[in-house]
């Protein structure tokens, strides 16, 4: 078996919590903005100091209320500043921070409540605070509390609880916090992530303290100046106090982000935790959406995304940036790949260049990537723009970090080397396996001790959690040094290792077609690039077992309509999707996918769906995954009618015209 580690990495010590991050700030720098939000004017800022007296306001409150270590506390609501303070006071007095996504149904809401037993709440909007109350069938020791309503919650508010009674006067004050603060140690519980599964309903993954510090702070650490100072290359020492000599005449400025990633997520929250470590100003946004109009005015240096991010920013830009110099972009981008530097040979006009920066705010140099697979001209389109793509990976069970790419050694077309800490390896069948200080010690298991997080239930087969004495570790050396074998995590994913430890993921294990050819299939390619184009949602790819692989696809609202205008086509009409104008532009998107693989592997048939898929409706995941099994058992009807109405699509194919089925 093959693995890498690049050696030793940060870990949290083992009497203390990710609190003294920030106590550790308010010492040093307390007068460091750490954090903005969104304000009539502008932004706000908060410094550290500002920040800790908040967090302190709203602890007293939870010990006030009689919020005991262990006890678990949910937050259901968008990412936003009142969500960061809710979090750290929940973390700091030794209490759990239970996860709720603002999407998530009654059904989902209920099962994490009752699973997790969750006796505390706090909810954004009176929506939410209603559904939160009625899944939790009288489960809760209070009424859900206005995540709105933080900047003036103090311990005097005695709201009733849910049965009508008053709280008892807890102490609230200095000398509890410090206390219950003290207590938390990096192996107790910091949260319970329910994972968004493509399949069923969502399991509970414990994180510790820990767990979250060593991925997030070996992430800052791995990636030099980038979470530190602007421009990333003259990092100006490291570490909470950020002391050290600068190694240029270079003026430098605060690293900045906007934060837009779910906090429900755990990618958000790691990236969360790593600007807390770091010192990064953090614009916090509610929404993807949001990002593209705040980004000059805020002016990030780096920012952390999801490829559904990168691709909705794409098709924004779209409104300065015609065809052919988004063409000539990624044929840039692709130069630049294919030759190792970034010489501006053969890039976009300077003032396209400048248009293009002035929307970014003129100082952003990287994204990191992660959470699901990137379309290459995508990171090529950027890299053109002089934005280059950080591609990482990892999964909730590993806090989210297990690689990314470095700003100095960016290896286009992998995920990078294993974080400081981290041990990647590849079994004999190719899946991926995880070890190090970020991994999870198991699932939540309803009714267990909530101060003991070593309660990994290691059963075969269905944790992916697997013991040291698997097979597979044999002669593995430990991440401690000592010559046990580490605990394996096995991913579910495919990939290799390159000679200098660079990790390529080459699919999911779950996620492979087979059609009845035996042809394997990876969708996520195909499915990637369909997105790509002006006229396309969404994109699930059908085949498994099948003759030939086909396609559902949604369509863009507004450029469907303006497609409509010009074509003279009626949406109400019966089967409008049939309607030439929207063949033709299909036909260019499949043609373009179908460029990237054999024909055997290519998309013969799609079909288009008059709906979009939904998290409501069960079809996505919160963090916007397909969930195959879901969308196949919807659309059951349209997936057989695309194998039934006619005999598989003669021609070559890669260029071969796709239509609606007929």
């Amino acid at each position: 078996m093959s693995q890498y580690t690049l050696g030793a990495g940060l870990v949290l010590p083992e009497d203390r919590g990710l609190y003294s991050l920030v106590d550790d700030r308010v010492r040093v720098t307390p007068e460091l903005v750490v954090l903005s939000r969104p304000a009539a004017s502008g932004w706000q800022d908060i410094t550290y100091r500002e920040l800790d007296a908040h967090a302190r306001r709203v602890a007293a409150v939870l010990l006030h209320w009689g919020v005991g270590a262990g006890d678990r506390v949910g937050i259901l609501g968008r990412t936003s500043y009142e969500w960061v303070v809710a979090d750290l006071a929940v973390l700091a007095i030794g209490a759990i921070t239970v996860p709720i996504f603002p999407t998530a149904s009654a059904a989902q809401i209920a099962h994490i409540v009752a699973d997790s037993g969750m006796t505390w709440c706090f909810a954004e909007t009176p929506e939410h605070q209603e559904l939160v109350a009625g899944a939790a069938a009288g489960a809760l020791r209070a009424a859900p509390w206005p995540l709105a309503d933080l900047d003036s919650l103090t311990a005097s508010d005695d709201t009733a609880r849910a049965d009508g009674e008053v709280p008892a006067a807890g102490d609230g004050g200095a000398g509890e916090f410090e206390r219950r603060r003290d207590a938390v140690r990096a192996d107790s519980i910091a949260t319970i992530v329910y994972t968004s599964g493509t399949t069923g309903m969502p399991k509970g993954c414990i994180l510790t303290h820990g767990n979250l510090f060593a991925s997030s702070a070996n992430t800052v650490e791995h990636t030099g100046g980038l979470f530190r100072v602007w421009p990333p290359e003259h990092t100006v020492g490291t570490g909470a106090d950020g002391n050290g000599a600068d190694d240029s005449d270079v003026v430098t400025e605060q690293a900045a982000t906007l934060l837009c990633l779910p906090l429900a997520h755990v990618f958000g929250r790691t990236i969360l935790v790593a600007c807390l470590y770091a010192g990064t100003r953090t614009g916090l946004l509610s929404a993807v959406t949001d990002l593209l109009p705040a980004m000059a005015g805020f002016r990030p240096t780096v920012l952390a995304l999801v490829p559904y991010g990168l691709e909705k920013i794409r098709k924004g830009l779209r409104a300065a940036v015609d065809a052919d110099t988004e063409l000539a972009a990624v044929a840039a981008g692709l130069a630049q790949v294919g030759t190792g530097t970034d010489e501006p040979g053969g890039r976009p006009d300077e003032a396209l260049l400048a248009r293009v920066g002035a929307v970014f705010g003129g100082r952003l140099t990287h994204v990191i990537s992660g959470g699901a697979s990137l379309d290459s001209t995508t990171a090529a389109y950027y890299r053109g723009l002089g934005v280059h793509i950080l591609n990482c990976y990892g999964l909730t069970e590993a806090a989210t970090a297990v690689t990314v790419n470095q700003p100095e050694t960016n290896r286009v077309g992998t995920v990078g080397q294993p974080i400081p800490g981290t041990t990647v390896g590849i079994a004999p069948d190719g899946e991926v396996l995880v070890a190090g200080p970020n991994v999870s010690p198991g699932y939540w298991r309803t009714g267990q001790d909530p101060l003991k997080a070593d309660t990994d239930p290691l059963k075969a087969g269905t944790d992916p959690l697997k013991a040291g004495t698997d097979p597979l570790t044999a002669g593995a050396a430990a991440q401690d040094g000592t010559d046990a074998a580490p605990r394996w995590l096995y991913t579910g994913d495919l990939g290799r290792l390159d000679a200098d430890g660079y990790l390529v993921i080459t699919g999911r294990r779950k996620e492979i077609l087979v059609t009845s050819g035996g042809k394997n299939v990876t969708p996520t390619l195909l499915e990637d690039r369909m997105r790509l184009h002006p006229l396309v949602a969404d994109c699930m790819v059908v085949g498994e077992g099948r003759p030939f692989v086909a396609a559902l696809v949604t369509l863009e609202p507004a450029v469907l309509a303006k497609l409509a205008a010009e074509a003279g086509l009626d949406l109400g009409a019966d089967r409008w999707w049939e309607h030439p104008a929207v063949a033709e532009r299909l036909r260019d998107a499949v043609d373009d996918t179908n460029s990237l693989v054999s024909r055997a592997e290519s998309i013969r048939r799609i079909r288009v769906l008059p709906t979009q898929f939904t998290i409501a409706d069960g079809h996505l995941t919160p963090s916007m995954k397909l969930r195959r099994a879901q969308i196949e058992a919807a659309f059951a009807a349209e997936i057989d009618e695309l194998y039934t109405t006619a005999p598989e699509p003669a021609g070559p194919a890669p260029t071969e015209p796709a239509t609606s089925a007929a």
